[in-house]
């Protein structure tokens, strides 16, 4: 297994570019461009369904024959406004032109073909947890929404000195509809910029552990096991999420351990 913590290649560009083969796994893929006005990218989906995620700034997105115009309006990610999002479907292209600088987020798992493009709208808004375990999601496209084939992408906001992905769950066996096997990355970002974070993926058995400090743009991947995060006092923390496996199902199961406290905080 190779390293769980991805820093970015550079400052500008594609500075991101997860595969399933880098990764050492089957499903999930993740890149991230980092865009200056006027700058453009072209990618083919091939076999892969991608969902664009403006998670700054604004561009000209296309995909396939369809121009979906000029996107984005959040200008920093911690505004907590709602992502503009575009999903393309497996065998198609598209592009972007950035109308301003812009940080582009390129989610992908394999496609089916049974999704046309389209931008993502009516993007919802849920608050999770309590107390320090207070987090806010906006669920781009779970599995309530039948808008792809694999991919399952989401977004939060956790404040500072707040936890997140917690208490620690898993989903890397394939048994639904107890618990279903999913992939997973952690687009990290920190408000002030200079900031960290922690996060730990770990199994029960202790055969991996690893607990890494986040930067601000570093990538986490999740092959299996639990994976809570922290944002330290004075900082607060964002992370995208790209989830895929077999079923484009969510099922987890919280850590024998700590089950207790999602109990506790249940309704």
């Amino acid at each position: 297994m190779g390293d769980l913590l991805v820093k970015p290649s550079g400052s500008t560009g594609k500075v991101h570019d997860i595969t399933p083969e880098t990764a050492g796994w089957g499903y999930v893929g993740f890149g991230l461009f980092k865009l200056k006005t006027g700058e453009k990218v072209w990618e083919e989906t091939g076999p892969r369904e991608v969902i664009l995620v403006l998670v700054e700034g604004k561009a000209k997105i296309t995909a396939g024959e369809q121009n979906f115009g000029e996107l984005g309006t959040r200008m920093n990610v911690f505004e907590r406004a709602k992502p503009h999002c575009v999903y393309v479907p497996n065998g198609s292209n598209w592009t972007a032109r950035a109308t301003s600088d812009c940080v582009l987020a390129v989610c992908s798992a394999p496609g089916k073909g049974n999704h046309a493009a389209r931008i993502i709208t009516d993007i919802g808004f849920e608050e999770r947890g309590r107390d320090a375990n207070t987090r806010f999601i906006h669920p781009i496209a779970m599995e309530d929404r039948d808008i792809a084939d694999s991919l399952l992408v989401t977004e939060v906001f956790t404040p500072q000195g707040n936890w997140s992905s917690y208490p620690p769950h898993r989903h890397d066996e394939d048994a639904f509809p107890e618990m279903t096997y999913l992939e997973e990355t952690y687009y990290h970002r920190l408000n002030p910029a200079q900031g960290f974070g922690f996060q730990r993926v770990f199994t029960e058995d202790g055969t991996l552990d690893e607990t890494m400090a986040v930067a601000d743009g570093d990538v986490v991947l999740v092959p299996k096991g639990h994976h809570p995060c922290g944002a330290p006092y004075g900082y607060e923390m964002y992370y995208l999420n790209v989830m895929a496996g077999p079923l484009r199902k969510w099922r987890f199961k919280n850590h024998p351990d700590h089950d207790w406290i999602a109990k506790r905080d249940a309704p």
